[in-house]
């Protein structure tokens, strides 16, 4: 993420807006370079996070781009995954976090520096920084992190129910949260969630972290409904993405 946000700051010096108003446009015009840059922007970065992923993960052996594919496919193909399955796996990722409206922190971020006039690039790699966050868009690695401990703890067992509230009370006890679980906003499971474990269901047999993450489903909402300040003890998007991920990193990768 501070590789991306950096990124993005280097190519702010392409802003139409940023130049447009330096040459005293007139402010009703603002919104027609503000999109410009957007569209910009957007188009530019699968090139820009594919090189990112291929430099820090693959030696920096980078893919040239496929523009016969559509936007998520060309991105999945950029970072090495060519299998249908990944990239259907990246467009309906990359959809259902599309819709952020203003209210989480990268959104809100973005939407904030864009007020003082700050041009796209700006306010897009000011909002990169706040989705690096582990309460953001590190969330779904923090959760990752945590199947994989309790998968150790399960210790080559297959995954059930009686070790998992083992390991989420000890979790508590120790004065930790169950990344993915109870998030501050939602009051039911999200339907994220629920349509990353159908695709996983649909796609993905005998991987012990995906399997792992869907018996948690049905067994931590009731632990943590019995934990008295949880209001809503049901997953989010997070509690499933990582485990997604990396079955196809895993599995795929180049």
């Amino acid at each position: 993420m501070t590789m991306l946000s950096m990124a993005v700051l280097n190519i702010q010096t392409h802003s139409k807006f940023f130049k447009a108003y330096s040459q005293g446009i007139n402010k009703s015009k603002y919104w027609e370079y503000y999109f410009d840059d957007s569209i910009d922007l957007l188009a530019k970065l699968p090139h820009l996070v594919s090189t990112i992923y291929r430099h820090k993960y693959h030696n920096g052996s980078l893919i040239k781009p496929d523009h016969s594919l559509d936007w998520a496919g060309n991105f999945a193909h950029m970072m090495g995954f060519n299998e249908f399955q990944m990239k259907e796996c990246i467009r309906g990722y990359l959809s259902i976090h599309a819709d952020h409206e203003g209210g989480n922190v990268s959104a809100h971020t973005c939407m904030l520096v864009g007020s003082a006039l700050s041009d796209p690039f700006l306010s897009f790699s000011a909002a990169m920084n706040g989705l690096a966050g582990p309460l953001h868009g590190l969330a779904n690695q923090e959760c990752l992190k945590w199947l994989v401990e309790l998968k150790d703890y399960h210790r080559g067992e297959q995954p059930n129910q009686k070790t998992i509230e083992e390991f989420v009370r000890k979790t508590l006890s120790e004065g930790r949260v169950i990344p993915g679980y109870g998030h501050a906003v939602l009051r039911n499971t999200d339907p994220r969630f629920t349509h990353l474990k159908s695709f996983a269901e649909r796609n993905i047999k005998g991987d012990y972290i995906c399997d792992l993450a869907s018996l948690c489903f049905d067994t931590i909402p009731g632990v943590l409904g019995t934990v008295g300040k949880i209001k809503n003890p049901y997953p989010n998007v997070d509690a499933y993405s990582g485990a997604l991920l990396q079955h196809y990193g895993k599995a795929m990768a180049i």
